[in-house]
């Protein structure tokens, strides 16, 4: 055992988290395995790791990882074994889609997959209940399509992809309240008048795309969105 991580692991076995980042790691180090029944939290972040090894399912209490600014290209199946995991953060990573089984995270809360190479919304993620927040910002999103429908996020950010379509059914986000999506391709008719007046979005965050904003509040059904927005405002002052 490298004598950087030793510690950590020793600390790690008391406190239940380890925090190897900066290490330089090119493979997660199999001392770690001494952790599988009582590590909650562990963060790999800033290291050169462009795998995950099969045998992170048998982490079975973890419940926040953390592998940001990695070279992970893909995510393992065995992944959708941590039941309790709630927290996934992989940002600045080269992921380009999420496996099957990630729809089995079924206590997941949040999760931040910002800066990677995402082209298709990640459908794995529509049917995860329990879920609050979305970050998919910097990746290669051309459109939030239908299937998005069954979404249960509270918040989605998917500000600076290529986005130019924003399906109808957006609107239908049973949780949906905030949507960030800043910085794409939106041309002001795509956005659809669902999203203004039958949906539950009360803050719709759009500059640095097609349009003027001007054009945006002329839009049939701002006002009914205006609603929202101020309403939710005076809820939190």
């Amino acid at each position: 055992m490298g004598n950087s991580i030793k510690p950590h692991i020793e600390r790690a076995e008391k406190t239940g988290v380890c925090q190897l980042c900066g290490n330089g790691l090119s493979e997660v180090p199999p001392e770690l395995m001494r952790l599988t029944k009582n590590l909650r939290t562990l963060d790999l972040s800033d290291n050169k790791l462009q795998v995950l090894p099969k045998s992170i399912a048998q982490f079975t209490v973890l419940k926040s990882f953390l592998a940001n600014n990695n070279r992970l290209g893909s995510l393992p199946l065995e992944l959708g074994s941590l039941s309790k995991l709630e927290a996934v953060s992989l940002n600045n990573n080269r992921i380009t889609s999420l496996p099957a089984t990630f729809s089995k995270l079924r206590s997941l809360k949040t999760v931040s997959l910002c800066g990677n190479g995402i082209t298709q919304f990640p459908f794995e993620l529509c049917s995860l209940k329990n879920l609050d927040v979305v970050d998919l910002s910097r990746n290669k999103l051309t459109q939030l399509p239908d299937q998005i429908a069954d979404l249960q996020a509270i918040e989605l950010n998917v500000n600076q992809n290529q986005i130019s379509r924003i399906s109808e059914c957006t609107a239908r986000c049973p949780r949906l309240k905030v949507l960030r999506i800043e910085e794409n391709c939106l041309q002001v008719d795509s956005i659809p008048s669902q999203l203004l007046t039958d949906s539950q979005v009360s803050l719709l965050s759009l500059d640095g795309n097609l349009f003027e904003m001007k054009q945006f509040h002329q839009l049939a059904g701002y006002d009914k969105y205006m609603d929202r927005y101020t309403a939710t405002k005076k809820k939190f002052n």
